[in-house]
């Protein structure tokens, strides 16, 4: 197995009407990517909580982030052809959804649940070693490209240690 690439979407909030306001991934090779995504003019949902826990102000967005159709080419350019995995593929598939839906484009990757490479022998140690990572990283805030890296990691040490045991 090679080491799986993991993207990770941040977004205004959950349930209807939310929408992504970043996305960002961690390579084969640990290189990451990261992009601020300025709202559609129709995305109008806007939830404080989810603001706190980003620290991205919707205002930040608008003079920052780059438009959908910039963030959909950059992901397909970078990703074409492969399998992304995500721990919150349910939310995550609806805002790619919604970013390529607006940018009018079809994503030319393939988005996978990481669950779907998780040993049932890394379960035990997959907490616990995410909680370790995220300190070793200094990871202070819920971030698009620092979450997806610490996902990871855990996935590469966890999926290490199980290996090991069964030797």
């Amino acid at each position: 197995m090679s080491v799986p690439i993991i993207i990770d979407f941040e977004a205004s909030g959950f349930g209807q009407g939310s929408y992504p306001i970043e996305v960002g991934f961690s390579g084969r090779h640990g290189e990451g990517w990261c992009s601020l995504i300025r709202p559609e003019d129709e995305w109008l949902h806007w939830d404080q909580e989810a603001a706190r826990m980003h620290g991205i102000p919707r205002e930040v967005l608008i003079e920052r982030g780059n438009t959908a159709q910039f963030v959909a080419e950059q992901l397909n350019f970078f990703l074409s052809g492969r399998t992304v995995y995500t721990d919150g593929w349910g939310q995550d598939y609806v805002w790619m959804a919604r970013l390529f839906d607006a940018a009018d484009m079809t994503p030319k990757f393939k988005l996978i649940d990481l669950f779907e490479i998780i040993e049932e022998s890394q379960l035990p140690q997959w907490e616990s070693t995410k909680d370790q990572i995220t300190k070793e990283l200094c990871v202070a805030r819920h971030r698009a490209s620092s979450d997806a890296r610490v996902l990871q990691l855990t996935w590469l040490r966890t999926y290490d240690e199980a290996k090991k045991q069964t030797v």
